[in-house]
């Protein structure tokens, strides 16, 4: 059976999403507004209160809507949470590469977050608008689903970036604005006037700045520059991959925007035991070339007559099954990962 389950923008719906998302955002703000990182049990406490929102909303939309508009939602929503731990594996690298001490790295988590929530938004209209086109839409989805798969397998052998100066957003940044190469507490710019204060101090005398202006941007600004950047490339990936769970805006954005939620304290957790998860990437992967064969083999339904339409509860226990079974094996069977050397 086709995902046929579109519930639209419905009033109600949308106040209450809307509600719980600028609230979570603000209470995401207000809890984390110090310059100091969390402890282990508060992050894993902080993501369990996310992960409950999360439920929560779709337990809404299961008395709202329907089951199938429900399990919808929740397969999108695990899918989201599975691919944003590769991503924040990622943003560890940036962090560690920059040097950015754990208590600055909630300034930049948050703008990430928010810079994902807009970036998110126009790729669900965009990326859902283009399957209203048919079929053929489908198989270029697939296409770029089995190359983000295949993209991830490669990277297993150590080909991911390792010197972010040579980074296209790390370039911009140099290209328009004058760089102060020191952080100065959490600020993204410093001024003119505190660039020539800090230069007069012992420790910054062999500092020489290769362009001059009214402000400078510093290193945790061009950490910001990256993981934006990484992340509008990690939403060209993921959009199209959640997408072909369900069809309709509104799940795939919300789901989306409910995963986002907590990975400032779910950061915390996984920089703490990295090491820990090292096989759930191979499910991940595995989901992807999943939903590379689903979206293949419906369009090929639609356009041959030949082909298999697989079902909403079918992708759910898929990707549940998956998951777990990447986390346990983890648990189970661990491996050395080799850390990312950071850089001054």
């Amino acid at each position: 059976m086709q995902n046929s389950v579109h519930i639209g923008f419905e009033t109600e719906t949308i106040i209450i999403f809307t509600f719980l998302a600028i609230s979570g955002l603000i209470i995401d703000l207000f809890a984390h507004r110090a310059d100091k990182p969390i402890s282990i049990k508060a992050a894993a406490l902080w993501t369990l209160f996310w992960i409950a929102i999360g439920v929560a909303f779709g337990i809404f939309l299961y008395f709202h809507f329907s089951a199938e508009a429900a399990s919808l939602y929740f397969a999108g929503y695990a899918f989201e949470m599975a691919l944003s731990v590769d991503n924040l594996f990622a943003i560890m690298a940036i962090f560690s590469w920059f040097g950015i001490k754990s208590g600055y790295t909630h300034r930049v988590l948050y703008w990430g977050v928010i810079g994902a929530v807009v970036f998110r938004l126009i790729f669900v209209l965009i990326g859902t608008s283009l399957f209203a086109l048919g079929p053929y839409v489908e198989i270029v989805f697939a296409i770029i689903v089995a190359i983000t798969a295949v993209l991830m397998l490669k990277k297993k052998d150590g080909s991911e970036i390792s010197d972010f100066s040579a980074h296209p957003a790390f370039r911009f940044v140099k290209l328009f604005l004058p760089l102060y190469p020191k952080l100065y507490g959490h600020n993204f710019f410093i001024s003119k006037e505190h660039v020539e204060e800090e230069l007069k101090k012992e420790e910054n005398r062999d500092i020489v700045l290769k362009r001059k202006g009214l402000f400078y941007a510093t290193p945790l600004f061009l950490c910001l520059a990256i993981v934006e950047t990484s992340d509008v490339m990690f939403a060209f990936d993921s959009v199209p991959a959640i997408i072909a769970v369900s069809k309709d805006p509104f799940i795939v954005y919300s789901c989306m925007i409910f995963a986002m939620l907590g990975l400032r304290s779910m950061f915390f957790i996984l920089d703490a035991l990295k090491n820990a998860l090292v096989h759930l990437e191979k499910s991940v992967i595995f989901l992807l070339f999943f939903v590379s064969f689903k979206l293949a083999a419906a369009a090929s339904l639609h356009l041959f007559g030949v082909g298999i339409d697989i079902d909403v509860y079918t992708s759910l226990i898929v990707i549940g099954v998956a998951l777990t079974f990447g986390i346990l094996s983890s648990l189970f069977f661990p491996q050395k990962n080799n850390s990312t050397s950071g850089k001054q």
